[in-house]
């Protein structure tokens, strides 16, 4: 067993406050290197829990993202409100964006985002209703190859 600790929390994330983004993935990240987890097994999630946030942000009104830590397991569940998907195979498709105009200037919006988490991720899932909001569920288990150079999951860019 990595964590000698449970734990579970969950994020607020608001839509369009770029500047906050990030906090999840941060304090996920301090917590499983303090819990001695592997370096490779933090950063995936990191890099997937800044994309999920951002995700947030870009799109909806309003979300949270939720971090539950057990024996050797991280999940991830983010849950938004905003205008959802309604075309879910299309928008996992790398390169496409919904983003607007803002969020591209900034540097985001360049249609990574799913592509990442499903990478960087041992399961992966999207659910949307239009109208209501979207749902990811991710899970993180550590991999066999989890310190070995180049076996990773990419990074995009956005940090």
């Amino acid at each position: 067993m990595l964590w000698l600790q449970s734990f579970s929390h969950a994020y607020p994330v608001l839509g369009g406050a770029y500047y906050l983004a990030g906090r999840a993935a941060s304090d996920v990240k301090r917590r499983l290197a303090a819990q001695s987890a592997p370096a490779e097994l933090a950063r995936r999630v990191a890099i997937a829990t800044y994309e999920v946030e951002m995700n947030i942000c870009i799109h909806a009104i309003s979300g949270e993202v939720l971090i539950v830590m057990e024996g050797e397991r991280v999940d991830v569940v983010a849950n938004d409100r905003g205008p959802g998907i309604p075309d879910v195979a299309q928008a996992l498709t790398p390169g496409f964006s919904t983003a607007p105009e803002k969020a591209r200037a900034m540097g985001f919006g360049a249609g990574l985002g799913f592509a990442n988490m499903e990478r960087c991720a041992d399961e992966f899932r999207v659910s949307s209703q239009v109208g209501i909001g979207t749902k990811v569920e991710m899970a993180f288990l550590p991999r066999p190859d989890e310190g070995v150079k180049g076996a990773s999951c990419a990074a995009s860019g956005h940090h």
